[in-house]
């Protein structure tokens, strides 16, 4: 087995499992890729390593610079496990909220979490740290949602794995959030085989879905705009909060105890395959279970639970 230098080393190259006794239609498979593998327990490592990555080679970072960053969760905690590493301080705008196992993994790791208006979600946090980082130019705002390394990031590496495993994938399916997985990975694919199918997930507008976003709501992600979204993607699925509540509970069925995006993500995989006669499905299992724990996802009264997400992130 190979021993690694460092905790960020391990970062990609995460496991996929056939969760095909899910799917609706016997002649469409459903493989999910299992990003909650990643160190620091979600998809979202992969960009951050990324962004600093590039940062530094731009020199935009020196030995003890500070960060500040929009986040409703996992960018967050995946900045503070690279910055605790390479030794830089990190603000992180953080609606008010989030999960609270959000805010503790945020401090174990040493982030400054400053907190904007929870009424006003993840894009509220955007307009507090774009607005932060204006007046402390010192600070270095590296801006998930415009920044070219967080697709270049699943280009590089997410859609190569995929590709690797499981060539014979027809659809890829993923959340719409900062939207770089989608555009990453569906790019690749796409120059791989024409063929394949891009869905993207959204909640309804006006609805919180666990950092998944609705471009209706007011805010299109620069990434997005810039590498022609509406034409990369082949289709947009509204999943709500009760059906990602319902299918990440079933996705426990195939042994999967995952965050509730992961199963936004496998309601429109499901709605996928009742529409099409045959072939693969890949998703996206963007990161574990056990952040969500206090939502009373799992053991609660499920209509409860949906109610609940109203005044709570659960990303």
């Amino acid at each position: 087995m190979t021993v690694y230098s460092s905790v960020l080393d391990i970062i990609g190259r995460t496991p996929m499992i056939d969760i095909s006794q899910l799917s609706p239609n016997p002649r469409v498979r459903i493989i999910a890729k299992l990003e909650g593998q990643n160190p620091g327990g979600s998809v979202k490592d992969r960009i951050a390593l990324a962004m600093i990555e590039q940062a530094e080679k731009e020199g935009l970072l020196q030995p003890g610079s500070t960060l500040i960053e929009p986040s409703s969760g996992n960018t967050g905690i995946g900045l503070a496990m690279v910055c605790k590493v390479k030794g830089y301080n990190l603000k992180i705008v953080l609606p008010s909220n989030v999960s609270v196992e959000r805010t503790q993994l945020l401090s174990v790791w040493g982030a400054e979490i400053i907190q904007s208006p929870g009424s006003e979600g993840s894009n509220g946090a955007v307009r507090m740290a774009r607005k932060l980082a204006a007046e402390h130019p010192e600070w270095v705002f590296l801006y998930q949602y415009a920044n070219p390394s967080n697709p270049r990031a699943h280009y590089e590496s997410t859609g190569p794995e995929i590709w690797h495993d499981v060539p014979e994938v027809t659809h890829f399916i993923a959340g719409l959030g900062t939207s770089g997985t989608l555009i990453g990975v569906g790019k690749y694919l796409k120059e791989k085989n024409p063929k394949v199918q891009v869905w993207a997930i959204e909640p309804p507008s006006g609805e919180m879905v666990d950092g998944l976003r609705n471009l209706d709501d007011g805010y299109i992600p620069p990434i997005f705009i810039d590498n022609d979204g509406e034409h990369l993607l082949d289709r947009k699925t509204v999943v709500g909060p009760k059906e990602s509540i319902e299918w990440t509970r079933k996705l426990v069925d195939a042994g999967l105890f995952v965050g509730i995006s992961s199963g936004a993500i496998m309601a429109g995989a499901v709605k996928c395959a009742n529409l099409i006669e045959e072939g693969t499905i890949v998703t996206i299992v963007c990161d574990g279970g056990w952040k969500y724990l206090s939502t009373g996802a799992w053991t609660d009264d499920i209509d409860q639970v949906t109610e609940r997400a109203k005044k709570i992130i659960y990303f």
